[in-house]
C-alpha cells in the first residue's frame, strides 16, 4: 500500500509539472497589456471537451473529481467507473445556449468483481446557421451546421480495496460546414479511499493527444494566379493550421461529513487547470434523504460568462435488483440565459 501511495504522489507531481510547462509559455509568446502577461484563452480547439457531463455533478458546480462513482465519471475521473457493479446505462441532455445541444450516452458492464468496462458517445451540435456574405448580410438562403463528437471506451478497476484506476481511449471529431478534423485522445484517472471520515482523493488528466487539423471541400478553390492578367485559373488547396485540444488536469477531494440511517451529506472540492484557461476551483455539497431524494449546490471560481453558482435535485430508486435515477441541474449565465441539464440512469444488478 505504501508503494502505491508513493507512486500516486510521484505521478501527481509529475503531471502538475508537465501541465505547468505546457500551459505557461516563454516571454516571446506572451501577449497582453503589460510585459510578460499571457492570456491562454483561445489556445485550443474542441471546446466541447470541457463541458461537464451529468446533472448530478453539475449541480455540485463540478466538484466531482473525488466523488465520481457513476457513468459521468468518464468525464470527471475514469477511475470512478470501478464503483459501478451492475449493467448500467446513462443518458444526459444539456440545453446549451445559442441553439446548441450537448448529449451524452454510455453503457457500463462489470468484468469480474473488480473491473468495469464502458463505452460512450458525446455530441455537441448546433441548429442550422444561415450563411451570410458582404453582399447578402441578411442571409443567402444557404445553411451550415457545427457538430462535434467524442466516442470511446473505458476500463476501470480496483487494484486494492482502496485504490482504483481508470483509462479512456476516445476518438474526437470536429466538423464545421464541409470541413472536418479528427484524432485520438486519452484520459487517465486514479482514486484513493483513505478510510478516514469517508475522505476520497481523485486525480485525473484528460485529452492527451496530438493536434488536429481541418480538411475538406471548402479548402479547395479555383483561382487565377494573377488577377490583373488573363491567366488561366488553376485549382488550389489551402492549408489549415493545426490546433491543440484542451489538456485538463483535475484534483478532487470529497468527504461524507455527516451520515446516519436517513441522512447523508457529502462535501467536495476540485482544483482544475486547463491548457487554455485560467485555473478553476469548485466547492460542492450533496444532501441525500434515505438515498431517495437529493439536493445539491455548489460554486465554481474562475468562470467568465457562466456564473459560478449551481444547484440541482435528484430522485433515486434502488430495489429488487433494479436501480434508477433522475437528476436535474441549473447553471445561470451572465447574459445568455440558463443552462439546464437532465440525466437519467438505469441499471440492473
Amino acid at each position: 500500500m505504501k508503494n502505491i501511495i508513493k507512486t500516486l504522489l510521484v505521478v501527481t507531481i509529475f503531471t502538475i509539472s508537465t501541465i505547468s510547462v505546457y500551459s505557461v509559455p516563454n516571454n516571446s509568446e506572451a501577449s497582453g497589456s503589460s510585459a510578460g502577461e499571457f492570456v491562454k484563452v483561445g489556445a485550443a480547439g474542441s471546446q466541447f471537451l470541457k463541458i461537464g457531463l451529468g446533472a448530478r455533478a453539475n449541480g455540485m458546480a463540478g466538484a466531482y473529481g473525488g466523488v465520481a462513482n457513476d457513468l459521468s465519471s468518464i468525464f470527471w475521473n475514469p477511475a470512478g467507473l470501478a464503483d459501478i457493479k451492475g449493467i448500467t446505462g446513462d443518458f444526459s441532455y444539456t440545453q446549451w445556449f445559442a441553439g446548441f445541444s450537448h448529449n451524452f450516452g454510455a453503457v457500463a458492464l462489470p468484468i469480474g468483481s473488480n473491473f468495469t468496462a464502458a463505452v460512450h458517445v458525446i455530441s455537441f451540435n448546433s441548429s442550422n446557421i444561415e450563411i451570410t456574405t458582404l453582399e447578402k448580410a441578411e442571409g443567402t438562403g444557404l445553411f451550415y451546421t457545427v457538430g462535434d463528437l467524442s466516442a470511446g471506451a473505458s476500463l476501470s478497476g480496483y487494484l486494492t480495496d482502496q485504490f482504483s484506476f481508470g483509462f479512456t481511449a476516445k476518438y474526437i471529431y470536429n466538423s464545421f460546414g464541409s470541413l472536418s478534423a479528427g484524432g485520438m485522445a486519452f484520459d487517465i484517472g486514479t482514486m484513493y479511499e483513505t478510510g478516514i471520515q469517508g475522505i476520497k482523493l481523485g486525480f485525473s488528466i484528460h485529452n492527451l493527444g496530438a493536434q488536429l487539423q481541418y480538411s475538406g471541400q471548402d479548402l479547395n478553390k479555383t483561382l487565377k494566379p494573377i488577377q490583373a492578367l488573363n491567366a488561366q485559373a488553376i485549382d488550389v488547396s489551402m492549408m489549415s493550421s493545426a490546433y491543440s485540444i484542451p489538456l485538463i488536469f483535475r484534483a478532487g477531494v470529497s468527504s461524507a461529513v455527516y451520515t446516519d440511517e436517513s441522512n447523508k451529506v457529502i462535501a467536495a472540492f476540485d482544483f482544475v487547470t486547463n491548457s487554455d484557461t485560467k485555473e478553476q476551483y469548485a466547492f460542492g455539497a450533496e444532501y441525500a434523504w434515505r438515498n431517495i431524494v437529493s439536493v445539491r449546490a455548489g460554486y465554481r471560481f474562475g468562470m467568465d460568462q457562466i456564473m459560478g453558482i449551481a444547484a440541482g435535485v435528484g430522485l433515486k430508486y434502488d430495489g429488487g435488483g433494479f436501480n434508477g435515477q433522475i437528476d436535474y441541474s441549473l447553471n445561470p449565465t451572465k447574459d445568455i440565459g440558463l443552462i439546464n441539464r437532465f440525466s437519467i440512469s438505469l441499471g440492473v444488478k
